[in-house]
């Protein structure tokens, strides 16, 4: 039986370096090639300190940080994403969140809406609203 969920319970913190290999491995699973992404030399022509991580790659952890919390069959049915700073390769970000409302359904299904943020050091780098649906 799934476990309540409740209003200002957290959700397991993500801590996770952002190296270049990492950002290369993440371009090659989504096709997403931008030397953005990768070329360290491309990035310093224009001006940036290091490759850009992929916004995606925000979503994908924040993402994972909500099936880390719930059931197997608990599916994420809407995400609202607002990037405020760009992430380089080489930073360490860290996914923190917490539920913040559940509103329980027929059959014992529950809508549950979690806000998480991103950061890099006392940065933050985005935020998102996630609404995961479970099953009853």
């Amino acid at each position: 039986m799934a476990r309540l969920r409740r209003a200002g319970e957290e959700l397991p913190t993500i801590d996770r370096d952002l190296d270049q290999a990492r950002l290369v491995m993440y371009a090659g699973a989504t096709w997403d090639w931008h030397r953005l992404h990768y070329d360290t030399e491309y990035v310093r022509e224009r001006k940036l300190a290091a490759p850009l991580v992929d916004g995606q790659m925000l979503g994908a952890l924040f993402a994972e940080q909500v099936h880390r919390h719930f059931e197997p069959r608990a599916r994420i049915v809407g995400m609202k994403l607002r990037f405020r700073s760009m992430v380089f390769a080489g930073e360490r970000v860290e996914i923190t969140g917490e539920i913040v409302s559940v509103e329980e359904g027929p059959n014992g299904c529950r809508t549950v809406v979690c806000r998480q943020t991103a950061r890099v050091g006392s940065r933050t780098c985005s935020t998102c609203v996630s609404t995961v649906r479970t099953p009853g």
